[in-house]
């Protein structure tokens, strides 16, 4: 059986830089100010995965404003359209993605790509990431496989019964 280290090591890097030729010019990406946390928290607990997690408003808060997250927010013209959550020595020393959300209006159009990117430059320099995604959020995986992300765990029903989170890591360039 191989070790973390050992799988993610194995993904084949292309990785996703922060190169203006591929950031919309309409797309921004900063550090979420206080006045953006409740959108946040509205904004995970009204969809998917959080609503088949159960997570509701309040908790979706709490998660938000934990101690060493940083959240990022991504705007559209100058409107909200999802953010990032990271925990930059969240597991065992190593980065964290805890959470990630688009709007419904801003799917498909690869902005969850680039948040994904924007946090992988944010932590130059570490060797790994990870996060974890839920079995049933296939959109989700697909993205992650796609962006260079190896699983390397699973966790049978641990937020709900009859679903697992799938542990994910990329090693970094």
């Amino acid at each position: 059986m191989r070790t973390i280290a050992e799988t993610c090591s194995l993904a084949h890097m292309q990785p996703a830089a922060m190169n203006q030729k591929h950031v919309p010019p309409t797309l921004t990406i900063e550090r979420a100010p206080e006045s953006d946390f409740d959108w946040c928290a509205r904004l995970m607990s009204g969809s998917e995965p959080w609503i088949t997690l159960r997570r509701d408003l309040e908790q979706s808060r709490t998660a938000l404003h934990r101690p060493g997250g940083e959240l990022f927010v991504a705007r559209e013209r100058g409107q909200l359209v999802g953010f990032i959550l990271i925990h930059p020595n969240g597991l065992a020393g190593s980065p964290y993605i805890t959470s990630i959300a688009m709007a419904e209006s801003a799917r498909g159009k690869g902005l969850g790509s680039q948040l994904l990117a924007f946090a992988e430059h944010h932590l130059a320099g570490r060797r790994f990431i990870f996060l974890c995604v839920s079995s049933f959020n296939r959109r989700a995986q697909e993205l992650y496989y796609r962006l260079g992300y190896k699983r390397v765990g699973e966790i049978p029903n641990y937020v709900i019964e009859g679903h697992s989170e799938l542990l994910l890591c990329k090693k970094l360039p």
